[in-house]
Parts: C-alpha cells; sequence; structure tokens
C-alpha cells in the first residue's frame, strides 16, 4: 500500500497490478449481486446499485473510450466498476469506506487499469490522482448526503472534468435540470458551469437496500467558460443567494431582505433593468440574474444604494 499526500487530504491508495497469468474480466463475470458478507452501512448512506439496465444506461451516457480516465466515486461492490473498467483506459475508484476500497481490486481480478482509493470525493487531492491528464470524466452513484457538495467541488474546480454522468436524489435533480418558473440556487449553480440533460429515472428497487426516494442519473457536460461573464463569482452567487432569501415572496422584496437595503432601492434597479420586480425570483433565468447583478454592481460603485 502506498500512502500519497495530495493537496487535500492523504489518500490510501490500493493499485492493481496484473499477475503473470491475470486476464481481463470477461463481460459475463458483470454480475450485480455483491459477494456474502458485503453489507451496506447506513451510516455512510450506502444503497449498492444493482440494476444491469441502469448500469449499462450510466455507462452509455458517459461515453467512453479507450482513452478516458474515468473518476468514480463510491464504487461500494464494484457493479458500476465492472463495467468502467471495460470501457475505460483507466478508472480511479475513490471510496470512503476503508474495507470496500481494499476489497475492490481482488474482488474486480485485480485489473491493470483500476486504482482504488480509500478517502472523501468532498476533500481529496485531485491533482496527484489525476497528474497532468489533459481530461478525465467523473461518474458516481453518489450519497444522497453528500451528492451536493460532491458536485459543487467538481463544477467550481480548476481541475475540472470534461462530464460527470451522477446519480442524484430526483428532487436534486428536477432542480438541477429546471427552468425558468422553478428555478433555484442550485439550479443557478449548475447551469452557469455546466449543461445539465436527464439521462433516467430511477425506481428504489434498482438499489440494496432500497431508498426511501426516486432517484435520477444526471448528465453534466461542463462548459469551457461560465454562462456568464462576471467579474467577481462569489459576489455573482451571493446575490443570487440574497435573492432567494425568501423565495416565495416578490423578487422585489426577496432581494431588498437578502441584501439589507431598502425595498424602495431595489424597485429601482429593477425598474431602469425593465425587469417586473413583482415577480418571484424562481421566474428568473439565469441570464436576467447576469443582468441583475451587473446593474447591481454599478449602482454598488455609483454609492446609489442605501442600506435598510
Amino acid at each position: 500500500m502506498v500512502v500519497v499526500k495530495g493537496r487535500c487530504a492523504v489518500s490510501k491508495l490500493y493499485t492493481t497490478a496484473p499477475g503473470p497469468d491475470s486476464e481481463p474480466p470477461s463481460p459475463a463475470s458483470t454480475t450485480s449481486s455483491p459477494p456474502a458478507g458485503s453489507r451496506p452501512r447506513k451510516s455512510l448512506g450506502q444503497h449498492f446499485l444493482t440494476d444491469g439496465r441502469v448500469l449499462s444506461r450510466i455507462v452509455a451516457a458517459a461515453d467512453l473510450s479507450p482513452e478516458d480516465w474515468v473518476l468514480e466515486i463510491g464504487p461500494g461492490n464494484g457493479a458500476l466498476t465492472r463495467r468502467l473498467i471495460q470501457n475505460a483506459g483507466r478508472v480511479i475508484a475513490v471510496e470512503m469506506d476503508a474495507a470496500l476500497a481494499a476489497a475492490l481490486p481482488s474482488r474486480l481480478q485485480n485489473p491493470p487499469n483500476l486504482t482504488t482509493v480509500n478517502d472523501d470525493a468532498r476533500t481529496v487531492g485531485l491533482p496527484p490522482l489525476l497528474g497532468d491528464t489533459p481530461g478525465y470524466k467523473v461518474v458516481a452513484n453518489l450519497p444522497y448526503y453528500a451528492a451536493n457538495p460532491i458536485i459543487r467541488r467538481f463544477l467550481e474546480s480548476e481541475l475540472k472534468p470534461e462530464l460527470m454522468v451522477v446519480m442524484v436524489q430526483q428532487e436534486v435533480a428536477r432542480s438541477m435540470l429546471a427552468r425558468p418558473g422553478q428555478m433555484s440556487i442550485l439550479s443557478v449553480a449548475t447551469q452557469f458551469y455546466a449543461v445539465p440533460k436527464l439521462v433516467c429515472n430511477v425506481p428504489a428497487r434498482a438499489f440494496r437496500p432500497p431508498p426511501n426516494v426516486t432517484s435520477s442519473v444526471i448528465r453534466l457536460d461542463l462548459r469551457t467558460a461560465p454562462a456568464l461573464n462576471v467579474d467577481d463569482r462569489d459576489s455573482f452567487f451571493s446575490l443570487v443567494r440574497a435573492g432567494f432569501t425568501a423565495p416565495r415572496k416578490q423578487l422585489r422584496n426577496s432581494l431588498s431582505q437578502g441584501l439589507r437595503v431598502q425595498p424602495g432601492e431595489v424597485g429601482v434597479l429593477l425598474e431602469v433593468m425593465g425587469l417586473d420586480g413583482r415577480r418571484r425570483p424562481e421566474t428568473l433565468s439565469i441570464e436576467e440574474w447576469g443582468a441583475v447583478y451587473q446593474q447591481w454592481q454599478a449602482r454598488s460603485t455609483l454609492g446609489n444604494i442605501r442600506s435598510g
């Protein structure tokens, strides 16, 4: 076992090496039944995907080739990993459960193109894992409790993937895919960095044990540049968060409350833009949020905003 110190954390790497008589796993060995004695851990939000049709849809959505590097998050018992190593040139599987991470290579007959990492995907150092590879893809059945921070991390990373194919809770997927009329902070954040597409919905019976919710597989094609040209992304998202402080209120009142300024000041700002302040925040497109931000920055610079 080699311990590699990453930028954010220390990772335990279990790197497989082919033996003299080793052969790659055959397609016939892609059973989704986990080995005896392996039990999902509720404390880690583990729900093992066992439906072969869904596994095939995930792999197909990733558009894999022998040249691709894949970062898999939460491989569990390796049902998806087995298919990834058959279709990609290199698979790096990040598993938080130490026992599962240690057992994964031998469970898959020690494929030479698999590296297993015992670490948390929310903090593991990416450069040590990926080196100078020009591009990679993320494929994952994400634990529900950690899905949002993991996705956000890769969307905002300096070392971005080309695309992500991830399993998330259906309600999260709907928010990521939402159009104006049903937008949320997550909608704006996702679409700022990527173009989301629904691959399929997944019923609870596709997992062991079945979760209490329906899941969805989402493909995120990361943009080469963000959807909006803003001078400060942190300030932009601060404005968006302010706008959703009271999402059921009119935009004029929600922004006023979130920005802590006089309602009349926000009203003037929106009027100058020709934007109806009676609209709700969920109705704004990402382009309209960009326009609100630009106007807010301009008026703030001129000192035309009075605090509430």
